[in-house]
């Protein structure tokens, strides 16, 4: 008796988002139809990675069209304030080797863009009515989810950011009464959220940006010392963008093209690799690692180069950029967070890369509706410049990069990562394992990776103990890390191969699993 053909696959970062989507697929939903259930199900299963008050990137390409890049990132009020006016306090968050100070409050609350893109995506591409791909999402808040063992790490790690109100503190709190946020298997319930997202789907967007639930938010900012207003909520808009291509070795690379960074700058460390002949130096050695850290180091001084003359970051990539860059690293023989993706293959030829963040998130909760607004305007990385000196009515620049890779035969990788700053590494470093070496996908993402920023070398386990010592000799400030760790992504990622077949592997680092339909 022959098997039924496999009507797709998906690698998240949660066993009950990874479900979600699966359910989909197997009642015939499209990649697209899946996708959107998994965000939904991120919401309740990851509340600390994913929110209906967050923003976010999709990279799709839907059967025998070319890719298309959604944008529903989060953008900058209409206004500023005097900073002594605005609710905007730091707190540390703990990942354990290092701390890591984030921004939160009223005043860091930036216009969320999920519920724009969750509406947009599934009118453009969806198959099945959104009740039905909102179901799962919907049982889940109501029956609870237990909290697995990365969850309450992620919980430990923010904490400051949860017990710093009343309601984040009730909702995300163990469920015996005791001090502190859930532990591993606590169940948690959020029938506010469950409630407030079969509103939405059966009254659609305008109730969260025209309506009641927007006018709550809106009121909350005004009155606590936040920036965002109802002009701010209803001129929201999402953005449809041509992604950015990028030829490397026999690989075809799209991802998220400018405002973001992310895209762009993962784009220009290829364009550096490019004539490297990477591959020769052997896959772990020591050669191979100080080519990728010098090109990390590269990255970071071509980006904050192009901010400090007010550049497009987009100019980067140009010629005499490029072959400026090269030399510098031909000529070099030393140098001086709240993400999570959800990536989708299915058996009619339709990818979807999906990221989306809530920064740390900012401490509050929408009234009666159990959604954690996000912390954008408090985030370091995405205002490299400083605080409060953003423009205001655009799009926050952002480092989430979902991201395509299709071959010559025909296979087709969909791929992604959390991370914070180190999305772009971390991408880098699973892009040049499949097309410099050639690597299996789940050999790809499992690999131990670097981290080199700001003259510090992060080294996660994994590598050849002689070859790190090796490299360690030229970069006094570093940290040897003892395990895989969350701090160096969640590259998520499914392929549909040549021959129908579908691969996947959700990242370990970030709780990941993948499923097949």
């Amino acid at each position: 008796m022959q098997n039924k053909p496999r009507k797709g696959i998906v690698a998240a970062g949660h066993s009950e988002t990874a479900e979600a989507a699966r359910l989909i697929l197997a009642e015939g939903g499209n990649a697209f139809d899946a996708v959107l259930a998994g965000l939904l199900a991120a919401c309740v299963a990851e509340p600390v990675l994913a929110s209906l008050g967050g923003g976010g990137f999709l990279m799709a390409k839907p059967s025998g069209h070319a890719p298309c890049l959604y944008d529903f990132f989060v953008h900058t009020p209409k206004r500023r304030a005097d900073p002594a006016e605005v609710e905007f306090y730091g707190i540390t968050a703990d990942f354990g080797p290092v701390q890591q100070e984030f921004h939160i409050g009223a005043g860091a609350i930036a216009t969320p863009g999920v519920v724009k893109g969750l509406f947009g995506v599934h009118r453009d591409l969806g198959a099945m009515p959104l009740a039905e791909i909102a179901a799962p999402a919907l049982a889940l808040a109501r029956d609870g989810v237990v909290t697995n063992a990365f969850q309450a790490d992620i919980f430990r790690i923010v904490a400051p950011v949860y017990l710093s109100g009343e309601a984040t503190k009730c909702l995300f709190g163990r469920p015996d009464g005791e001090q502190g946020l859930a532990g591993e298997g606590d169940r948690l319930r959020n029938p506010e959220f469950a409630d407030a997202l079969d509103s939405l789907v059966h009254e659609g967007e305008d109730l969260f940006y025209r309506g009641e639930i927007g006018a709550r938010l809106a009121n909350h900012c005004h009155d606590s010392g936040g920036l965002l207003s109802r002009d701010d909520l209803r001129d929201y808009r999402l953005e449809r963008r041509a992604p950015l291509r990028v030829r490397y070795r026999d690989g075809e690379i799209h991802t998220n093209p400018p405002p973001s960074s992310g895209g762009v700058l993962i784009a220009f460390a290829l364009d550096l690799l490019h004539d490297s002949r990477l591959y020769e130096d052997g896959l772990g050695s020591t050669s191979h690692l100080q080519t990728l850290i010098r090109v990390m180091d590269l990255t970071q001084e071509a980006r904050l180069a192009a901010a400090a003359r007010g550049r497009p970051l987009a100019g980067v990539r140009e010629p005499e950029s490029v072959d400026l860059y090269r030399r510098k690293l031909a000529g070099r023989t030393r140098n001086n967070r709240g993400t999570t993706q959800i990536s989708v293959a299915d058996g009619l030829g339709n990818f979807a890369s999906l990221t989306v963040s809530n920064g740390e998130g900012s401490g509050y909760l929408i009234p009666q509706t159990g959604i954690s607004m996000n912390n954008m305007l408090g985030e370091a990385d995405l205002h490299p410049q400083g605080f409060h000196r953003w423009n205001p009515d655009e799009r926050i620049v952002s480092m989430m990069s979902p991201t395509l890779v299709s071959y010559p035969d025909g296979a087709v990788v969909a791929t992604g990562s959390g991370g914070s700053n180190r999305i772009r590494t971390a991408l880098l470093q699973v892009l040049s394992n499949l097309l410099d070496f050639r690597v299996e996908l789940e050999q790809a993402v499992v690999l131990p990776r670097v981290h080199y920023e700001d003259g510090f070398l992060n080294v996660e386990a994994g590598f050849h103990p002689e070859r790190v010592q090796r490299l360690l000799e030229g970069y006094p400030r570093h940290k040897l890390w003892p395990d895989t760790h969350l701090f160096f992504g969640g590259a998520h990622s499914v392929a549909r191969l040549a021959d129908g077949r579908f691969v996947g592997q959700g990242d370990p680092r970030r709780g990941g699993v993948h499923l097949t339909a």
